[in-house]
């Protein structure tokens, strides 16, 4: 298992480094650059500008001396737009924002879609089932960008329950952790439910229901477990869609995510910003697949050889 573990962190750091290159180029290629505006700078003002940052020096050593800054200190570089904060800060700001209620969301998708594609496949074709699938065609057909002015429409303008904007304490999580989990929590019971049901029909369950072996410790011990095989596969990159879906939740709800920022930078020509914010998310992605290997690993051993 600890070889199988090395080899996956052997491939993904590799990865990440491609990833951060790719990002700098792409960036850099972009038609302007972070100080084009409205009204050309004089030469001697952009001269400077591009010295003060290192934007005139030969694009192999901005790659080197971003990568070697990342890898060494984690340090993204200054604002381009904001004189006085560093990329570093920005995140800092916005992304424990963005975590918490990604976290929660991520939690309560998992629990609820997990519970309810397991019940709806043990009582398959029941009233159960049908209320299960119709709950999730429903839920999937409603992105965050619907759900959430639907819900600030709801609870906020008309009902007056709860806050639609801000995060100033738990009360304010609700509606954000909604509108973030609805559809993976649909897509999660979508995938579990139809693995379930493969599960259940195998030999090795006929056999413990043979031994006269409770239902509850057939579903709970035998049937769970590689039942979840294609539910890991989808998690990790569901958390990492709930980070970037965040976007859409930030606006609407004036959280001051992480989202909002990458949209400022995006406007603003903050090419330093949106870098490390593509880094970051990039990095998410990779973390979270490697986990989802080793868990697949852990699961299923046949996929260590």
């Amino acid at each position: 298992m600890f070889s199988y573990i090395l080899k996956r962190i052997a491939i993904a750091i590799p990865t990440l480094l491609v990833l951060i290159v790719i990002s700098f180029v792409l960036m850099h290629a972009a038609p302007g650059g972070p100080f084009t505006a409205e009204r050309e700078l004089p030469p001697e003002v952009m001269a400077n500008l591009n010295a003060k940052y290192g934007l005139d020096d030969p694009l192999w050593k901005q790659i080197g001396t971003y990568v070697w800054n990342i890898v060494s200190a984690f340090d993204f570089g200054p604002s381009f737009v904001y004189k006085d904060r560093t990329v570093n800060e920005i995140i800092a700001q916005g992304f424990p924002i963005t975590l918490t209620y990604g976290l929660i969301s991520f939690v309560l998708a998992v629990l609820v879609g997990v519970t309810l594609g397991v019940a709806a496949a043990i009582r398959h074709n029941s009233m159960l089932d049908y209320i299960a699938v119709g709950m999730s065609i429903g839920a999937q057909v409603l992105p965050n960008f619907v759900m959430a002015p639907i819900l600030v429409l709801v609870f906020t303008l008309w009902l007056g329950w709860l806050p639609g904007g801000g995060w100033q304490g738990p009360e304010y999580w609700i509606l954000p952790v909604i509108a973030l989990s609805t559809s993976f929590m649909a897509s999660i019971a979508r995938i579990t439910r139809s693995s379930m049901l493969e599960v259940l029909t195998s030999n090795h369950i006929r056999t413990a229901r043979a031994k006269g072996l409770p239902e509850r410790r057939v579903i709970l011990r035998h049937a769970l477990k590689p039942a979840m095989l294609p539910v890991i596969s989808y998690l990790g990159p569901a958390f990492v869609a709930m980070i970037t879906g965040s976007v859409v939740v930030d606006i609407y709800f004036s959280t001051g995510g992480i989202g909002k920022a990458f949209v400022d930078s995006a406007l603003n020509r903050d090419y330093a910003v949106m870098m490390g914010v593509t880094i970051l998310v990039g990095a998410l992605t990779i973390f979270f697949n490697l986990v989802v290997d080793i868990l697949y690993g852990w699961i299923d051993p046949k996929i260590r050889y």
